[in-house]
């Protein structure tokens, strides 16, 4: 199958892993189709594509890379909903916003995507936990006022 995307042209994706979030992204609900690709000579990042909506790629990364106090508990419909029965399924990254100058990026600690390798399904979890934030500063501590 032969895709459009956003930042690699068009790809064929029938050797890449394939990701369904069985109730889209938050704003984003008809999104439920994405793929996780590589951006070159960034091991860090990665984009995830949406395979029907060219426009819609995100930057996502891992936040435990960036983030040493990240510490988050999966909620039981989430757990559910991606049939998640043990912790070696699980796969969390965190939607970036990159800006000029790199240091000024920030990720969102407050919704983090949660992936089943299993069965290759994900969604993003709004955690009701204010501790981490929407707009944190990479390279900074997770915690607000953690100086």
């Amino acid at each position: 199958m032969m895709i459009q995307t956003k930042f690699h042209g068009e790809l064929s994706i029938d050797s890449i892993q394939q990701w369904e979030f069985p109730h889209g992204l938050p704003g984003l609900e008809e999104e439920k189709q994405f793929v996780l690709l590589p951006i070159e000579g960034n091991d860090s990042f990665q984009v995830m594509q949406s395979i029907t909506n060219t426009p819609i790629a995100l930057i996502v990364s891992n936040p435990y890379a960036l983030v040493e106090n990240y510490s988050i508990s999966i909620d039981e419909p989430t757990l559910d909903l991606l049939n998640i029965k043990k912790q070696e399924e699980v796969m969390i990254l965190t939607v970036m916003s990159l800006k000029q100058p790199f240091e000024s990026s920030t990720m969102n600690l407050q919704a983090p995507l949660i992936f089943n390798s299993t069965n290759q399904k994900a969604k993003q979890m709004i955690l009701n936990d204010s501790q981490f934030s929407l707009r944190q500063p990479i390279g900074k501590p997770a915690e607000k006022g953690a100086y």
